[in-house]
């Protein structure tokens, strides 16, 4: 059977393979007194709070389990829209927002819409892995451009100006970032928006851990630049959805009908009972119920950064959201006589129980020398990890 060049071209998603082999491992020693510890899967511990549960189970009950129209329910948009407004002091009408079926439709939809044969489309490196296969889908070509510490692990505006060429289309950054956590500065996004916009480009903004914010500097939609923005975002997250797979994208107001009709044909509509459930994400308790979680993730972050550091294990730039530590393995790997942190996440995972992500999903430049730790996890599994990774680096 002959494959399609565009499948070809799709790398593995190594994170998962990784997690195929955590899983192995786990079940052969669930019943020992060191069980395995997943740090590796970006998934809140936390399951959907009690009033989306309900609206779910009362979606079914009542039979509300018909198609929705495309761009999805009309008072999921507007409790979206109230949402920004309340939360980021930021107008987003109604019309321009389109429910999804996860961030990743989302994702998909945007670059069917925007992206032709040949167009590049600059990431920063690291950066989610899945995000440049979008690209790649569309048969456009994802190009990473290297990122530093000292730029939080994410573009600025010199290196698009210096990156951009005869065939870029535009930028897709994400803030937060998954692996870093680290979000882009409100000016420095202001910056390179207008450039891109003044080169006639696109600015796709993956915004899917927006809420999940602890710095007061950041935690900005980049919605509030202009309406050109592209923002990608998701119930998987701060709203603790994951397995329900809806998000939302936020286009112009000119593409609505051109991603509407895509939808159309692609998805026909996300899903029904998801989308009654999440209207219950909106409303006084479980928003309360999100904030109280944002605060145990930001003390999470707090024990478990200091903690690697001390190890050895230095985090370059404390992450300000999200829910991961993007870790520096190489003093760790030379103690343990490995080459790099892709040997170093099966050493881990064998020797202390602990799953960890490395860094080749993420890309190139550096990553053969980073780990990602995913701090969804509780605080007691935590202090567990710190305990057996100390012990094995001792």
């Amino acid at each position: 059977m002959r494959i399609s060049a565009r499948a070809e071209k799709i790398e593995p998603f190594y994170v998962m393979e990784v997690a195929k082999a955590a899983s192995q491992l786990a079940r052969e020693v669930a019943h020992t007194d060191r069980p395995m510890i997943f740090l590796n899967i970006g998934e809140p511990d936390f399951t959907a709070p009690p009033l989306v549960q309900e609206a779910a189970a009362k979606a079914i009950r009542d039979g509300v389990t018909q198609y929705t129209q495309a761009t999805g329910l009309e008072t999921l948009r507007e409790r979206i829209s109230g949402w920004y407004a309340d939360r980021f002091g930021v107008q987003v009408p109604a019309r321009r927002i389109i429910v999804t079926a996860g961030a990743s439709a989302a994702l998909q939809l945007a670059c069917l819409a925007l992206v032709e044969a040949g167009d590049e489309i600059l990431m920063p490196d690291p950066s989610y892995p899945c995000n440049r296969h979008f690209v790649s889908a569309a048969d456009g070509q994802a190009v990473l451009v290297p990122t530093t510490a000292a730029e939080r692990f994410q573009l600025s505006a010199a290196k698009v100006q210096e990156h951009w060429g005869d065939k870029t289309r535009g930028v897709l950054l994400a803030s937060p970032s998954n692996p870093t956590g680290t979000s882009i500065h409100p000016d420095e996004l202001r910056r390179i928006h207008s450039f891109v916009s003044g080169k006639g480009g696109i600015t796709l903004l993956d915004e899917i851990y927006l809420g999940l914010s602890y710095e007061e500097t950041f935690g900005h939609t980049g919605l509030g630049l202009d309406d050109q923005v592209i923002s990608i975002n998701s119930f998987s997250k701060y709203f603790n959805m994951t397995g329900w797979r809806l998000g939302w994208i936020v286009v112009p107001e000119a593409l609505v009908p051109v991603v509407e009709r895509l939808a159309q044909n692609l998805f026909i509509c996300p899903s029904a009972v998801a989308q009654h459930a999440a209207l219950a994400c909106f409303e006084a308790e479980s928003l309360a119920e999100y904030e109280q979680r944002r605060t145990q993730f930001k003390a999470r972050r707090d024990y478990f950064i200091p903690q690697l550091d001390a190890m050895g294990l230095s985090v370059p730039v404390v992450p300000d959201g999200a829910f991961y530590a993007w870790a520096d393995c190489s003093k760790a790997c030379q103690k343990l006589g490995i080459r790099d942190s892709w040997e170093f996440a099966f050493e881990v995972m064998k020797r202390a129980h602990v799953a960890v992500t490395p860094g080749r999903d993420f890309g190139t430049a550096q990553t053969p020398n980073f780990v990602r730790f995913s701090t969804a996890n509780s605080m007691a599994q935590l202090q567990e990890s710190v305990a057996r990774l100390r012990a094995l680096l001792a």
